[in-house]
């Protein structure tokens, strides 16, 4: 069986925000699956996807603050600077965390550890409305 199915989020401000309950209150097509893999991709190029820490809001707090330092804006090299100073940062941050995950499905759930969550890792600003594109497949 594969079960797929677009969803949208936010807007969000410029951070990592969990959304965990969001991908399952969107999909509760999920539960026909007792083993299977779901894919998330998310359909642009400034705001990315990962997995982390659920429990505790200064992870996500120490993310933004440790991409801003690694990825700093206002770069005299950049040259793609017409859309602000936080757009080319923002790129190259997804390129950097990734554009999709995989998170094995039990029992018609998320099969994740304790602790982990979903991350929607917005590198702008001022993000829109992301579109995120959920693929499940197994039996």
């Amino acid at each position: 069986m594969i079960l797929q199915k677009e969803i949208h989020i936010g807007p969000n401000p410029r951070g990592f925000h969990l959304i965990t309950h969001e991908i399952v209150d969107n999909f509760p097509e999920m539960i026909k699956i007792n083993k299977g893999i779901i894919q998330l991709f998310i359909k642009h190029t400034s705001a990315s996807l990962t997995i982390n820490e659920a429990a505790d809001s200064t992870v996500r707090a120490d993310f933004e603050a440790h991409f801003n330092e690694m990825v700093p804006e206002n770069q005299s090299y950049y040259q793609h600077t017409m859309e602000g100073p936080d757009d080319m940062p923002a790129h190259l941050k997804t390129s950097i965390v990734g554009c999709n995950i995989q998170i094995p499905i039990t029992e018609g759930m998320l099969n994740l550890g304790t602790w982990q969550g979903i991350y929607l890792c917005e590198h702008r600003n001022r993000g829109g409305i992301r579109s995120l594109v959920l693929t499940a497949w197994g039996e």
